[in-house]
């Protein structure tokens, strides 16, 4: 997992680096920067089995299902980006992608049938949403806002179902951890 050492102090910042006082345009653009910025780091504390990719080659791809709340955020700031030895990269779709296409799918807070969509990802997939209720629907990464921040909850258990190992590191800066 290299690049952990660098990465961390930015999870960290990420942690305390919001301030929702209130919802508007550019607050909601800076909470999607932030959570960009997760997802980035995100990449950089799995190791996902050799099955979730096609080849020693294949990239990490970073999946925005449906609704893209993130505009060019994400993609300036993965650009460049590894993990693993692994570029990063970022796909958008608005349909469950093929097996191998995503290592990390992002599931906007407004999706319909979740459930569904984190079952039909499979295995070697690391599924970030939004909100309290994405864990009981089986994904594992949930982003929550707590005193204007935002922070986020694991379901390690959906990760261990998804063959995913989670670094003590990650597990270390969740809000909260379900068993």
């Amino acid at each position: 997992m290299g690049g952990i050492s660098r990465a961390l102090p930015v999870l960290l910042a990420c942690v305390t680096a919001l301030m929702l006082p209130s919802r508007t345009v550019a607050q909601t653009d800076l909470e999607y920067q932030v959570k960009a910025a997760f997802l980035l780091n995100f990449a950089k504390f799995v190791e996902w089995p050799s099955s979730a990719f096609t080849d020693s080659d294949s990239p990490i791809a970073i999946c925005i299902l449906g609704k893209d709340p993130f505009g060019r955020a994400i993609d300036d700031l993965v650009q460049g980006e590894a993990a693993d030895g692994r570029k990063l990269i970022v796909r958008r779709t608005s349909q469950l992608p093929a097996p191998q296409a995503c290592q990390v799918a992002f599931v906007e807070g407004s999706t319909k049938d979740v459930a569904k969509i984190v079952n039909g990802l499979g295995r070697g997939v690391l599924t970030v949403g939004e909100g309290g209720s994405f864990l009981r629907e089986g994904g594992i990464i949930a982003f929550v806002i707590e005193n204007r921040r935002v922070r986020f909850d694991i379901n390690q258990t959906a990760a261990e179902s998804a063959a995913l190992k989670l670094s003590s590191k990650l597990l270390s800066v969740a809000r909260s951890i379900e068993k």
